[in-house]
């Protein structure tokens, strides 16, 4: 009698905890119709990956012909990559300089490029071979990966390998940490990485259903459990807050850097507006998001009035 009256406890004491999301307030930003516009005879394929430049281009790394394009803020279409040696687009990020960084996760490499195309380093093992957990120059199906304000860099990786890596600004390796697993510091799919001003590090621990936060040496500091699922996130400075894609229950989230939940949008459907498998995201300086989405190919734009 008294193990289950304990249960019931716990049970109720979750129950007190969970979201409701009926109370969570709308965000105002509104989807931009035809958004995207791409040459007569183009389509996108699975949209892994969006970022936004310093310019406020949007750049957008999928699974169809042309891999990398990219868009002014208007949706206006301005240039296309083509020969991207790329197995499967997942995410992308604009560095500080304008260069474009690509995590390619079937391809188990980080790709650096210049705008124009041209690949400038690549993080990868002879053959394109998967490394392990403990690889310095290698990964395991990669996520995407985050620029601190001196350059250097973070990579998510991954799908297989359950870490977080550091590199210089030159790519040279700095520090990892991660292990499989539930625990505090552990990770079950690190799907994204964000950072703050402060050097604070924001991770999608995906599988787990939490965002676990570190100190930018990668101490444990303290993990959002009852957020959605993240899949991808994205730091907006002038907001101070944090923009996540819930890939499981098909909305977007902003939340407080201290976790809390502050406004929600869209849900799951086809049409415009609506999101099927949002998978990572991006913010503009006017505090627009940008949303690529797995199943529905394409990358919506929500504009924020």
């Amino acid at each position: 009698m008294m193990t289950r009256l304990i249960l019931l406890t716990l049970t109720l004491s979750l129950t007190a905890w969970a979201t409701d999301w009926s109370k969570v307030p709308n965000l105002p930003h509104k989807v931009v119709k035809d958004w995207a516009q791409l040459p007569d005879g183009w389509n996108f394929g699975e949209c892994g990956g969006v970022t936004v430049d310093a310019n406020d281009h949007v750049w957008v790394y999928n699974r169809g012909k042309h891999p990398v394009i990219e868009l002014d803020s208007d949706g206006r279409f301005l240039s296309a990559w083509e020969d991207v040696p790329s197995v499967s687009a997942h995410g992308i990020t604009a560095d500080p300089n304008g260069d474009i960084w690509l995590a390619d996760v079937a391809g188990h490499a980080i790709m650096k490029f210049a705008p124009g195309g041209r690949m400038q380093l690549i993080i990868t093992n002879a053959g394109r071979n998967a490394g392990d957990n403990e690889t310095k120059y290698a990964f395991n199906r990669p996520t995407g990966l985050v620029f601190k304000p001196n350059g250097g860099f973070y990579v998510s990786d991954g799908y297989v390998n359950s870490r977080v890596v550091e590199y210089t600004k030159d790519a040279e390796y700095v520090r990892q940490w991660g292990t499989k697993g539930t625990g505090d510091g552990e990770f079950d799919l690190v799907h994204d990485v964000a950072v703050d001003p402060r050097g604070r590090v924001y991770v999608a621990d995906r599988a787990n259903s939490r965002i676990q936060v570190f100190d930018a040496d990668g101490k444990f500091l303290e993990k959002w459990t009852d957020v959605g699922q993240p899949w991808g996130l994205a730091y907006l400075e002038s907001e101070n807050a944090i923009y996540m894609t819930d890939g499981l229950d098909n909305r977007i989230v902003k939340l407080s850097i201290e976790g809390k939940i502050l406004g929600k949008l869209s849900e799951f459907g086809k049409a415009q507006g609506k999101v099927d498998f949002p998978h990572h995201i991006a913010v503009d300086s006017e505090g627009s998001v940008y949303v690529s989405e797995i199943k529905n190919w394409r990358v919506q734009k929500f504009a924020k009035p």
